[in-house]
């Protein structure tokens, strides 16, 4: 059963009502741009996860054949506690690691990039963190853990994962020595240097006080949210490739071989001496933090919401569809998602090219939606014209009516 796919109608109910607690205690945890931003990485994520959950499902199922000790049954009660125990256990590491060496960061970072922390925060997942998160969770498939059985727990423990991530519940007492709860996942999402690289279990904070990586918010040191070098975008595939694009430009410009090489694998932010005297970064200092934030008029931020909900729908599609859709749908599926995300980026970040890529976005609904029956990706329908055809000449006299607004934001 896809626990996921059932629980997302519910994530964005919990969205809005947290909207509604934000507005009754007159406080406001929620900028549009933000949420977007964190709600498009998350639908980025999704829709790549499509196409490369292979790799995780295919390296654990040969290592449960080929690698496994025991053989244990998915009809045992008490084989379903220990995995979701374990898996726990294999997510602490995974998720330590991906703080602690830099090729896991760059996976990583994109869920601490935002700098607010509200439930949209929840949602915003890392597309290429498959590359190597497989490798922490062998250990279950060695144990004889059933692919049925990992599957399933792992989806239950990235649920309990969505609700820690709000301002508006305090600390919980007793719970907060055996669960991770919002308060001290807070302190896991802060830049402060007082809470970095603490807190780390999904469920169980009880491996953060065995290994020694546990802090407890504290009152005197209000939290500040973010990553110590902030994206400073919008963009969701930038969001996705700014890591990645930090380390191969180091790992280009250091004129050691060895350093070129093991860049890659250093604790977090560790440069080649040569590149960090030549390049240096800076640090924004914390006591004059200022939030990233570009200029947006009400109608504009409106245009991206409205826009984002079609990305929503489909993606919501797609993920209902996805065992089903052929591999050159999926592929279709995710290049119209990366394309359309990627120029609602641009035009929160109001670049002058904005308007530009907003026509060739609405444009290429031509040869998506003649494309689209080819592969497989919907039924060859006129309904399906009319519709696409339709959203894109409402969209084009929307922004042919704003021309003006547009036009003179953009110079």
């Amino acid at each position: 059963m896809n626990f996921i796919l059932y629980a997302v109608p519910f994530f964005f109910v919990l969205i809005a009502l947290e909207l509604l607690v934000d507005r009754w205690r007159g406080v406001n945890n929620y900028r549009v741009a933000d949420a977007i931003n964190s709600l498009s990485t998350g639908a980025l994520s999704t829709t790549t996860g499509l196409l490369t959950k292979g790799v995780g499902l295919v390296t654990y199922a040969f290592a449960l054949e080929h690698l496994g000790l025991f053989t244990l049954s998915a009809e045992s009660a008490w084989v379903w506690v220990f995995a979701f125990v374990l898996y726990d256990f294999c997510y602490y590491w995974l998720h330590r690691m991906g703080h602690e060496r830099n090729i896991l960061w760059a996976a990583h970072s994109v869920h601490h990039q935002s700098e607010d922390y509200n439930l949209s925060t929840a949602l915003r997942q890392t597309s290429t963190g498959f590359l190597l998160s497989w490798i922490f969770y062998l250990p279950m498939a060695v144990l004889g853990v059933p692919l049925l059985v990992f599957v399933s727990v792992g989806a239950l423990n990235l649920l309990y994962q969505f609700w820690v991530h709000t301002r508006h519940i305090p600390k919980l007492g007793w719970f907060e020595w055996f669960f991770v709860s919002p308060s001290n996942h807070r302190a896991h999402h802060a830049q402060n240097a007082l809470y970095m690289d603490r807190n780390y279990g999904g469920v169980f904070i009880i491996w953060d006080r065995l290994f020694g990586t546990f802090q407890e918010e504290d009152d005197n040191e209000p939290v500040v949210f973010g990553v110590t070098t902030p994206l400073a975008s919008w963009n969701p595939v930038w969001a996705n490739l700014q890591f990645y694009a930090q380390l191969l430009d180091d790992a280009r410009r250091t004129e050691r071989l060895w350093d070129k090489l093991r860049i890659w694998f250093m604790r977090t932010g560790w440069r080649p001496a040569d590149v960090a005297v030549k390049y240096p970064l800076r640090k924004p200092d914390l006591s004059q933090f200022r939030k990233f934030e570009v200029p947006l008029d009400a109608w504009q931020q409106a245009y991206v919401v409205l826009q984002f909900t079609v990305y929503a729908a489909f993606g919501s599609y797609l993920m209902n569809l996805g065992d089903s859709l052929p591999v050159a749908a999926l592929v279709l599926g995710w290049s119209a998602m990366a394309f359309g995300l990627f120029v609602l980026g641009v035009a929160l970040e109001n670049r002058p090219w904005a308007l530009k890529m907003e026509l060739l976005r609405l444009a290429s609904n031509l040869p998506l939606v003649w494309l689209a029956p080819l592969v497989g990706l919907w039924p060859a329908s006129a309904l399906g014209w009319v519709g696409l055809i339709s959203y894109s000449l409402l969209s084009g006299i929307a922004l042919y009516c704003c021309r003006g607004r547009l036009t003179r934001l953009a110079s």
